[in-house]
């Protein structure tokens, strides 16, 4: 099997003082953690870790630009249905989620505290490539919504798991940033994503009863609202 030579940047002090915040940032926030203390997890000075990323901010700015690297790496890996190199014999669904595992509690602070904007938009491009092969399948059958509003709605889904991590690993009784907990949460999408929830002629129904909603004015009284659903289900 071919491999693939690894990024040169990750063989630098660069690299670690790359991984070192992205993982201080994940545990304590953006605001919490320090230069010092990244300097420390790296095996650096501070003085280095200023030298490569001048400040707190810039550094943040390279953390964001890996994860969209990485990510953007393994789709097109996934995509190609291959995934050469370290990753042997394992197909690019187990690869992914054992590269970015590390890193879900960053993406957990980013996305909470909205730091992630330019992360989450380059997430959506990378959807709306998958949906475009996607789409080339649904002859018949074509989307209700633009692939940009569909992209955007299964990007928030699926990177709403990590910013609910304490809910999830709650629920299932397992920390999803552990390797036993993100199995859990792996099968769960994959059968989810595998297994329609509601059938083609269930979801013309739904919108046709949503645009039948839409077409009329609503009642500006809120009261009279909620009397019509009561009496509605009193029915």
């Amino acid at each position: 099997m071919a491999t693939t030579q690894p990024d040169p940047e990750d063989l630098t002090a660069r690299a670690r003082i790359r991984d070192a915040a992205l993982l201080q940032f994940g545990e304590h926030g953006f605001e919490r953690a320090t230069i010092r203390e990244i300097a420390k997890a790296a095996g650096v000075s501070s003085g280095l870790v200023r030298h490569h990323f001048g400040s707190k901010q810039e550094l943040r700015e390279a953390c964001d630009e890996f994860m969209y690297r990485t990510v953007r790496k393994l789709s097109d890996q996934a995509r190609a249905g291959l995934v050469h190199g370290a990753f042997g014999d394992l197909n690019h669904l187990a690869a992914a989620r054992a590269v970015l595992l590390p890193y879900q509690k960053y993406l957990a602070r980013a996305l909470a505290d909205g730091t992630a904007a330019a992360l989450f938009d380059q997430m959506v491009d990378i959807t709306e490539e998958w949906l475009a092969r996607a789409d080339e399948k649904r002859a018949g059958d074509p989307p209700a919504a633009s692939r940009k509003a569909r992209a955007t709605v299964l990007t928030a889904m699926a990177m709403a798991v990590p910013v609910l991590h304490q809910h999830v690993s709650r629920s299932i009784g397992a920390d999803m940033f552990t390797p036993e907990g993100d199995r859990e949460v792996a099968y769960a999408l994959i059968d989810l994503y595998s297994h329609a929830l509601i059938t083609p002629d269930d979801a013309a129904t739904a919108r046709d009863a949503l645009d039948t909603v839409w077409s009329k004015q609503p009642p500006a009284d809120r009261d009279a609202v909620i009397r019509a659903f009561e009496e509605q289900n009193d029915d």
